[in-house]
């Protein structure tokens, strides 16, 4: 999508950041790394995302653990 964006450099990154989530977004601003272009941006939201997802499928699991234990 990103090629036929006709977006390049910064403006791509800008469009990118506009498109994710707020969370994910902050958290992206806080690296200790300055994120300089799309690749590293798309490298890192992508960890972000899989981290809390896997994250959140931890939690769940573990809910309906605490719900059948006597």
């Amino acid at each position: 999508m990103a090629k036929g964006s006709g977006y390049e450099g910064k403006l791509l990154i800008e469009e990118f950041k506009r498109g994710m989530s707020r969370a994910i977004r902050r958290k992206l601003m806080k690296v200790e790394k300055s994120l300089t272009n799309i690749e590293q941006w798309y490298k890192c939201a992508t960890n972000l995302d899989r981290h809390w997802r896997e994250s959140k499928r931890e939690k769940e699991r573990l809910k309906g653990r605490k719900k059948t234990s006597p």
